[in-house]
């Protein structure tokens, strides 16, 4: 069985940040993903697609995403229900993510980007983690910085 799901859209509003009575960071927020059609009237709509995180990547989220920023959304759908003041059965259908990548920097509004990778590890002994993928190089300094300058690559670095 699989239940995986990867959206890229834009936040409707700032997440919301939010901590459980343990202590435990969780963060909602909606993402506004434009449909592969315009309707009738020429229009494009949107599906607008709510979206949880949880632990570091919650405060991670809460502290760089902001309403309006385009990001990609990895994780998997969950479907909960709970009983309301009226005793009505209410179902909420909303995206689980344990992968979030900005894809616009905050230093650049409506460019392109950085896309910085946050993940949410799997917790098989303890609290799950938030690891940046560029961490593991020794400078911070993005790999695409020379942009519009040729790069220089030998054959030895080609895979075929």
């Amino acid at each position: 069985m699989l239940n995986r799901v990867i959206l890229i859209g834009r936040l409707t509003r700032d997440p919301e940040l939010r901590y459980t009575p343990a202590g435990v960071a969780v963060t909602q927020f909606t993402l506004a993903v434009d449909r592969p059609f315009t309707s009738q009237g020429g229009e494009r709509e949107a599906d607008f697609i709510p979206v949880v995180t949880w632990r570091q990547l919650a405060e991670t989220c809460a502290n760089y995403l902001r309403k309006g920023r385009l990001a990609a959304v990895e994780g998997r759908i969950q479907v909960r229900n709970y009983e309301n003041n009226e005793g009505k059965r209410v179902y909420v259908t909303e995206v689980i993510a344990d992968n979030v990548r900005f894809l616009e920097s905050a230093n650049r509004e409506g460019g392109g980007g950085g896309g910085q990778p946050m993940r949410e590890e799997p917790s098989y002994g303890g609290g799950g983690r938030a690891s940046n993928n560029n961490a593991a190089r020794s400078n911070n300094q993005d790999p695409f910085s020379d942009d519009g300058k040729p790069i220089d690559i030998s054959d030895d670095d080609l895979p075929f």
